[in-house]
């Protein structure tokens, strides 16, 4: 997909505030990537770790940000309140639908297992052609070696067919984006 057709990004990233720096430097350079682009961020409204850092870094650029969160987190407060435009799901599973159908690219920061369980829903919808959508892991710090690992053993055990591997681009900085 051409970056000139791509208006807008989900970001899946961590909501934890007690990991390296060097993620949250990958997430802010990720937020002016996106907004020098003027690529909308689509992501789960979070205004803690990743999530919070890469949405307001596109904001500090004038970005766009669209936050999609469900009810109970809105609740919690758990949301960042000054997105240009917050999506409220009834529950987690129609966060996710909406995530992927407002967005042009899927990207992947480090996370847990929220990021993981996102990452492996949009791999699998990909792999059953319900979208067609480029899917990027940013594998910061070699983060992801070990799941690309994983992946290459399914491959090898034939729990997967090598084509799978092209279900994902990797790249291991966030100034990698736009030609990824």
């Amino acid at each position: 997909m051409e970056i000139n057709k791509v208006h807008s990004a989900a970001v899946y990233a961590a909501s934890s505030t007690k990991i390296k720096p060097v993620y949250f430097d990958a997430a802010r350079r990720l937020g002016k990537v996106l907004a020098a682009n003027n690529i909308r961020l689509v992501y789960g409204a979070g205004h803690m770790g990743l999530m919070g850092e890469v949405a307001t870094s596109v904001l500090e650029e004038k970005g766009q940000v669209t936050g999609v969160i469900p009810e109970f987190m809105v609740e919690k407060g758990w949301h960042q309140t000054n997105l240009t435009e917050l999506v409220i799901t009834k529950d987690m599973h129609e966060r996710k639908s909406t995530i992927e159908r407002l967005s042009d690219v899927l990207i992947a920061l480090p996370g847990g297992i929220g990021t993981f369980d996102e990452l492996f829903e949009i791999l699998t919808w990909k792999q059953l052609g319900l979208h067609t959508k480029p899917i990027i892991i940013l594998n910061i710090d070699g983060y992801y070696d070990a799941w690309l690992a994983c992946i290459r053993k399914m491959i090898d055990e034939c729990f997967l067919m090598p084509l799978h591997e092209n279900l994902f681009s990797v790249i291991s900085e966030p100034e990698q984006l736009v030609e990824a």
